[in-house]
């Protein structure tokens, strides 16, 4: 049995536990949540432009959440690929 809010980045690239409750537009404070690192390193990484789905509105930043769970699931397939190239 896997860990509250840990994801399962196989076929299906579905979240398991409280992050399947996000909404389909998240703020940088979920991102951070979900990504499991502090708010300033989601800040800077939005801003480097690393996160795909980042919209502004005026002020304030809103995040696909299903881009960021396509992001996460593209990175992990991209691993497994390089592994059986070597």
């Amino acid at each position: 049995m896997q860990d509250p809010g840990v994801w399962d980045l196989g076929e299906s690239a579905e979240p398991i536990g409280h992050a399947g409750a996000l909404p389909a537009v998240i703020t940088v404070d979920e991102l951070a949540e979900l990504l499991r690192v502090e708010r300033k390193t989601a800040y800077a990484a939005v801003t480097r432009g690393e996160i795909p789905g980042v919209r502004r509105l005026g002020r304030c930043i809103r995040i696909s959440r299903d881009a960021v769970i396509r992001w996460l699931d593209e990175g992990d397939a991209r691993k497994r690929r390089r592994r059986r190239a070597a």
